[in-house]
């Protein structure tokens, strides 16, 4: 269960949103909707402990996201705007290494070609295109094995084929249990019946 208490984000005297009370459990998808400069992604890192709330509290069955032990953290997955690749590692040895972070083993050979990774899996990420970078981080996620999704804008960059796989792998986490908050200007894309939508 991911919950937000009563919160609120000031930028000195700017409120980007206040008064926010959501509950998110197994199965559930919610989707971050709003203009740029609303909050979706300050709201992304705060739900993921990367960053704290000018007031209330965020919790992932019953702790605090900031109080969370590793093995809990483990549970939860962020993907922002930065693939986080390193641009000197080819793709396959970017994946294995992001499994081993994760304590995961990495079957890499259906991944990479689910993705159409397959003819650029020795290629140094750094040569890679804005797109397959994107089906890296998409892959990077797929090995997490975490329960909670926290994507920011994870359809940028990929083609309608990509979007569609995301879209899919999305809904296949949350009906196999798992719970998924994205932030997203293309909301019909994702929602489902029973989708929570956050409007910032």
């Amino acid at each position: 269960m991911l919950c937000g208490r009563e919160l609120a984000v000031w930028r000195g005297e700017r409120c980007l949103f206040e008064q926010l009370h959501f509950e998110l459990g197994s199965q559930q998808l919610a989707l971050l909707v709003g203009a740029n400069g609303s909050g979706k992604t300050t709201l992304l890192r705060i739900l993921a402990g990367l960053a704290l709330p000018t007031s209330g509290t965020v919790t992932w069955n019953g702790v605090a996201v900031s109080e969370l032990a590793a093995e809990a953290r483990r549970e939860v997955a962020y993907r922002g705007h930065l693939e986080a690749l390193k641009r000197d590692l080819t793709v396959a040895e970017n994946l294995e290494f992001h499994a081993a972070l994760w304590g995961r083993e990495p079957k890499l050979e259906g991944l990479l070609e689910e993705l159409k990774l397959v003819q650029v899996a020795h290629m140094r990420a750094r040569y890679l295109s804005a797109g397959q970078r994107r089906r890296v981080a998409l892959a990077m996620l797929h090995l997490s094995g975490a329960k909670l999704w926290l994507l920011d804008e994870p359809t940028t960059n990929l083609d309608g084929e990509g979007r569609a796989l995301l879209v899919a792998w999305t809904r296949r986490h949350v009906d196999s249990g798992g719970l998924a908050v994205i932030a997203t200007h293309q909301p019909e894309e994702f929602a489902t019946r029973g989708t929570l939508m956050i409007e910032l």
